[in-house]
C-alpha cells in the first residue's frame, strides 16, 4: 500500500472502488441520526457522541481510541473532529452556561456575561456551507467581535511557533555572549525575515525588552484572536468550547501542563509542544471526568477523545482556494500591494520547516473540473507508512518543509490608529491587532475584527496609525489600479468542502441535478478511511 501514490490506495482498494463506499455529506450544521430520525435530507453524524468517543483517548495500540485512530486512520480522525464541529449539541449534553448568570454579575469584570450560547462551532464559523468558515458578529467586546473563518489553522499555529523558536534562539544568543563578554549586546529579533525588535541582555543574564516589537515580552508569537491570545489550537479549542458553548473539557494534557502545583511538558497528539517553563499554559474548566463546575448536572461533558480529534482536524483544516484569476491580473495585483507597502506587514509567502500535518489541499479555479463555484480541490496525502505488526500500520506525518503561500501575514500586533481601537467593558481600550491574514479575503465581507468595514476599499481607508502611510499610497492610486488590487484580493476565498469536487470525488460535469452530493463532487475524507470496522462517521 503506498499512501504516497497519485491514485490513493485505500487498504488496497483503488479510488474508483473507494467511491461506492462513501458516506453521507455533511451540512453546515448537523444532527446526529441517534437522536432524530435516521433519514435526515441533507446528511446526518452517523456515530452517536459517545460512538465518536469510542474507548477514549487510550494509545497507538487502544483500538477505537482517539490515539489509534489518530496514527492509523488519521482521515478518519480528521472526519470525525469535522462532525463535531458541525455537532449541534444539546443541554442534556452539556451546552450552556458558560457563566453564572447571576443578575449581579458585573461584565466589567467579566466580559463572559455579554456573549451569546451557541450549540455548535458551525454556530458561529459555518459560512460558507459545510465549512470552518466564517460567521457573523460576538458581542464579546461593546463594538463585537467577527467570527474568522478557521482555513489553514494549523498551518498559522506551526508558521507562529517557529518563528517564536526563532526568537527565543536570538534571545538565549545575546544572553550567552552578554555573559560570555561581560557586556550589553543588544541583537535585532528576526523569525522567518520579520522584523520584532530588538532585545536587549544584560551582562547579568538578564533582559531588556523595551524594544520588542508587535509580540509579547516572553516572545511568544499566539496567532489565534484578533488581538493574538493563544497559541495553541487545542488551548483554543477548550476555550470556545467553554466560553461559546459552556461545554467544559476535561483535558488530561492541559490540564498536565498547567498543574500549579508540579506543571510538565506535553506534546499534544497534533504534535504540539507544551512547555510550562516556556509559556503560561491556560488551565482547562475541568480536570476530571467527576467534575461539574458549571453546576448544569453534566459531567465529562467534552470528553479527551473529542478534544483531541478536534484539535487533529483543525491542524489539518484546508487553507484557502484561488478562484478565477488571470495570470496578468495576478500579477499586477500582487505587484500594486507591494508598491503600495501593503506587504510590509501583509507578507505573501512564509515557509514552514517541519510540516505536522497529514495532508494538504491544494484548491483552485478549474472551469472544466469545477461543478460548483468551478473550483476543484487536489488532496495529497503527506504521511509515511510506518508497519509496526499490529492490523493496521501507523500514518505518520512526513514533517517535511512546506510553503504557505498567498497567507499575507506577518503575525505582528500593530496599532493601525484610532479607527481600529476597541473598547472594552471597563473602558479600556485595545490598540493592537495582529495582521489579519488576507487569504480567504475575497469571501468574507465585512472587514475589521469588528466587521464595520462593508468592503475591501473601506477598510483599506480605514487604516490609520502604523499603516498610515500605505494607506495614503493606496489612495492615491487611480481607479484602475484599485480595480486590479481589488480584483487580485477577490480571488482569494474559502470554500465549501462539500460543494468542491476534488481528486478524492470528482463529481459529474454537466449533471443536471447539483443539489445531488454525488453528482457535483466533494472533499470526501471517506475515501481515506483505513479500518472498515469502525464504519461510518
Amino acid at each position: 500500500m503506498n499512501r504516497h501514490s497519485k491514485s490513493f490506495v485505500v487498504s488496497g482498494v483503488s479510488l474508483a472502488s473507494a467511491l461506492l463506499l462513501l458516506t453521507s455529506i455533511a451540512g453546515a450544521q448537523l444532527t446526529d441520526r441517534t437522536q432524530t430520525t435516521p433519514n435526515v435530507p441533507g446528511g446526518a453524524i452517523a456515530k452517536s457522541l459517545q460512538q465518536q468517543i469510542g474507548t477514549g483517548q487510550g494509545d497507538i495500540l487502544t483500538p477505537g481510541s482517539s490515539f489509534y485512530i489518530m496514527a492509523r486512520d488519521p482521515a478518519r480522525a480528521v472526519r470525525r473532529g469535522r462532525q463535531l464541529f458541525q455537532r449541534k449539541f444539546t443541554f442534556n449534553q452539556g451546552i450552556g452556561p458558560r457563566v453564572n448568570d447571576d443578575s449581579t454579575g458585573n461584565i466589567q469584570d467579566n466580559p463572559a456575561f455579554g456573549a451569546g450560547l451557541v450549540d455548535s462551532c458551525a454556530g458561529c464559523h459555518g459560512r460558507p456551507r459545510g465549512s470552518a468558515g466564517v460567521g457573523g458578529d460576538v458581542v464579546t467586546r461593546p463594538d463585537s467581535r467577527e467570527a474568522p473563518h478557521l482555513f489553514g489553522l494549523g498551518l498559522k499555529e506551526m508558521l507562529a511557533d517557529e518563528i517564536t523558536t526563532d526568537l527565543r534562539s536570538i534571545r538565549a544568543s545575546a544572553i550567552q555572549q552578554a555573559k560570555k563578554n561581560n557586556t550589553t549586546v543588544t541583537l535585532p529579533l528576526v523569525g522567518k525575515g520579520i522584523k520584532y525588535g530588538y532585545i536587549k541582555a544584560l551582562r547579568n543574564g538578564t533582559v531588556d525588552t523595551s524594544l520588542v516589537d508587535g509580540v509579547d515580552a516572553d516572545l511568544r508569537v499566539r496567532p489565534f484572536f484578533f488581538h493574538g491570545g493563544e497559541f495553541s489550537i487545542r488551548g483554543f479549542t477548550v476555550g470556545a468550547f467553554k466560553d461559546e458553548m459552556g461545554l467544559e473539557s476535561v483535558d488530561p494534557i492541559l490540564c498536565a501542563a498547567s498543574d500549579p502545583a508540579t506543571p510538565v511538558k506535553t506534546i499534544t497528539p497534533g504534535g504540539r509542544v507544551l512547555d510550562p517553563a516556556l509559556d503560561k499554559i491556560k488551565r482547562p474548566p475541568a480536570c476530571s471526568t467527576t467534575e461539574d463546575n458549571d453546576g448544569d448536572g453534566v459531567k465529562n461533558e467534552i470528553d479527551a477523545a473529542l478534544v483531541d480529534y478536534m484539535e487533529f482536524y483543525l491542524l489539518n483544516y484546508f487553507k484557502p482556494g484561488t478562484g478565477e484569476l488571470s495570470k496578468n491580473t495576478e500579477k499586477q495585483g500582487a505587484r500594486l500591494l507591494e508598491k503600495t507597502g501593503c506587504t510590509t506587514c501583509h507578507i505573501q509567502d512564509l515557509r514552514i520547516k517541519t510540516d505536522r500535518r497529514v495532508a494538504d489541499v491544494e484548491t483552485e479555479f478549474d472551469p472544466k473540473r469545477g461543478i460548483f463555484n468551478r473550483l476543484f480541490a487536489t488532496a495529497s496525502t503527506q504521511f509515511t507508512v510506518v508497519p509496526d505488526g499490529q492490523k493496521y500500520p501507523l500514518l505518520l506525518p512526513l514533517e517535511q518543509p512546506f510553503v504557505v503561500r498567498n497567507i499575507y501575514t506577518d503575525f505582528k500586533r500593530h496599532d493601525l490608529g484610532p479607527a481600529f481601537h476597541e473598547r472594552n467593558f471597563n473602558g479600556t481600550l485595545q490598540k493592537e491587532f495582529l495582521t489579519t491574514p488576507l487569504w480567504g479575503v475575497g469571501t468574507t465581507a465585512p472587514y475589521g475584527h469588528d466587521g464595520r468595514s462593508i468592503n475591501l476599499k473601506e477598510v483599506i481607508l480605514r487604516h490609520g496609525g502604523e499603516a498610515l502611510e500605505a494607506r495614503n499610497r493606496f489612495a492615491r492610486l487611480d481607479d484602475e489600479e484599485q480595480q486590479a488590487i481589488f480584483n487580485y484580493l477577490s480571488a482569494l476565498v474559502l470554500f465549501p468542502p462539500d460543494d468542491t469536487a476534488s481528486s478524492l470525488n470528482p463529481g459529474v460535469p454537466g449533471t443536471a441535478n447539483p443539489q445531488d452530493p454525488a453528482q457535483h463532487g466533494s472533499i470526501a475524507l471517506s475515501v481515506l478511511f483505513q479500518i472498515p470496522e469502525e464504519g461510518a462517521e
